[in-house]
């Protein structure tokens, strides 16, 4: 079977419609004016807005159905808004408006899904290998911040998986990579818990279509995720509708299209048996890392670069560089 070719939006209807209707020059708050829309996702808009005090902002408003929907999700934005790590997209504000949630987010220059768009459209080829690595040991980072068990909300020490990590909602600041989207972040606090929100279904685990959040879920969409940047393809064919996803079992993902040491690495975080996959998501870049002779650089205040490891020259060498190179 040839494989799932990216459609870069086959994953994103039409937005639900909302009661506030978004447009220029509306103000869905006190301090924020919409500028001008962004972007159109399966379950939201997302605006440009100018805050009271001049900045630019990014505005999202999300279709929430009924009241314990929107309580629900506005306890899943707010217990992330107060987490601090450099790779989380920053939550400035979160509040509901009749018929949709809106979350008031720093404003990134692109999404990872965009960035590939712009490599296959106007340069016929694929994110480099160092660039695409780079960005995504950014969002392992981010992952497995995410996924350990250390926060404690409502009382509880938990871990929290995303629930839909996809390119489109890796957003790029400058050189940072940026993991955001928390609708559907859920809090864990064992092996396996139920749920019954689904993400993208390209993405999705196979435990996630029996109703069940495992400690890994975020790992297996972020090794599809890794997958169409490197290949612009997804590793399986199409799910079917919503209503069929239950009983619905994947074939064995179709890896050909990744070099050979890649595949094994890949093949493993996907396993359909989530304790099979990496223990964390760093784990999987580390023998990502190893399968294209790349290596993970830091400055002098911890950024990451990722360079080629074959005919490197000393490390002193190549610190020296790497700080000359950025200013430092």
């Amino acid at each position: 079977m040839p494989p799932h070719r990216l459609n870069p939006r086959s994953s994103a209807r039409n937005a639900p419609p909302l009661v506030f209707v978004p447009e220029a020059g509306a103000v869905p708050m006190p301090g924020y004016q919409l500028l001008r829309l962004r972007g159109v996702g399966g379950f939201a808009n997302v605006w440009e807005a100018q805050s009271s005090a001049g900045e630019r902002v990014a505005l999202k408003f999300m279709s929430s159905a009924n009241a314990g929907t929107t309580a629900r999700e506005l306890r899943s934005l707010q217990a992330i808004q107060t987490l601090d790590h450099p790779n989380l997209l920053r939550i400035r504000q979160v509040w509901s408006l009749p018929g949709c949630i809106v979350i008031a987010m720093d404003l990134a220059d692109a999404s990872l899904l965009d960035l590939l768009e712009l490599y296959i459209e106007e340069f016929e080829r694929q994110i480099e290998p160092e660039k695409l690595c780079q960005y995504l040991f950014q969002v392992a980072q981010a992952l497995d911040f995410l996924n350990a068990r250390r926060h404690r909300i409502e009382g509880r020490l938990v871990g929290l998986q995303h629930g839909d990590i996809k390119p489109n909602n890796v957003l790029l600041v400058g050189d940072s990579a940026r993991l955001a989207d928390y609708g559907l972040a859920t809090p864990t606090s064992g092996p396996v818990t139920p749920c019954h929100r689904q993400g993208t279904a390209e993405y999705c685990p196979p435990e996630v279509f029996q109703g069940n959040l495992s400690e890994w879920s975020d790992q297996f969409s972020f090794a599809v995720t890794y997958h169409v940047q490197r290949t612009g393809t997804f590793p399986y064919p199409p799910p079917p509708p919503k209503d069929q996803l239950k009983n619905y079992h994947r074939p064995e993902p179709d890896l050909s299209l990744l070099t050979p040491a890649e595949r094994p690495v890949l093949a493993r975080a996907l396993s359909p048996i989530p304790q099979n996959r990496y223990p964390t998501c760093l784990d999987l870049m580390a023998a990502l890392l190893t399968a294209l002779d790349l290596r993970i650089e830091r400055n002098s205040e911890g950024a990451v670069r990722v360079r080629k490891t074959s005919g490197d020259s000393s490390e002193v060498t190549k610190s020296r560089q790497y700080k000359l190179h950025n200013g430092y």
